[in-house]
């Protein structure tokens, strides 16, 4: 039995490091609103917080969008700013990811910065593994 526990805390552990992103169209357009998003306004809202009324507004975009962090609308999670690190053959890539938005279980931005992230690949590879770690909002620009 302690191995079994000690074997699930492990799993568990090494788990909240790796995650997957996948792409939404929704999140490429800079003009879109933000009242569509779970952070939209309320007290822990964008709007309320930084005055941003749309997607371009925030400093990282196009690297905004849903994080499995936010269960919904006016999370506490609202603007965590993640680095999102990616790995293949040609090297690490690692982006600031502004949370605007409920993820699921995943993390989702739009297909451009998906893109950027896979030099064009988005479209083929649908969803990446990407090691997810909070960090300062300053490194979001927030």
């Amino acid at each position: 039995m302690k191995l079994f526990v000690l074997c699930s805390a492990l799993a568990l552990a090494s788990s909240a490091f790796a995650d997957l992103l996948g792409w939404d169209n929704a999140y490429d357009n800079a003009s879109g609103s933000l009242n569509v998003v779970a952070c939209s306004d309320g007290e822990n809202g964008l709007i309320t917080r930084f005055g941003f009324q749309t997607f371009g507004d925030i400093p990282t975009f196009p690297f905004v969008g849903g994080a499995p962090t936010i269960p919904g609308w006016n999370s506490p999670n609202c603007g965590t700013c993640f680095a999102l690190t990616f790995a293949n053959s040609t090297g690490t890539h690692t982006i600031h990811f502004t949370a605007i938005d409920a993820g699921g279980a995943d993390f989702v931005t739009g297909q451009n910065a998906l893109n950027l992230l896979t030099n064009g690949q988005a479209a083929q590879v649908g969803v990446i593994n990407v090691n997810a770690t909070v960090v300062n909002a300053t490194e979001c620009g927030l």
